[in-house]
């Protein structure tokens, strides 16, 4: 039953956790911390703008 398990998660969720930014199409360590905690694909750089200038 683990095993099952880990096959769906591992397939499902390793493209999520690609690492490359929606936003600016980076490849950045923080974009996967930032799914984590957010919700968002996006790195740090461009979290920051998105704080400062939420256009």
């Amino acid at each position: 039953m683990t095993k099952d398990l880990e096959k769906k998660i591992n397939e499902k969720d390793l493209k999520d956790l690609n690492n490359f930014c929606e936003e600016c199409k980076k490849e950045d360590e923080s974009v996967s911390q930032n799914l984590i905690l957010t919700g968002f694909k996006i790195c740090k750089s461009c979290r920051t703008s998105k704080t400062i200038f939420p256009i």
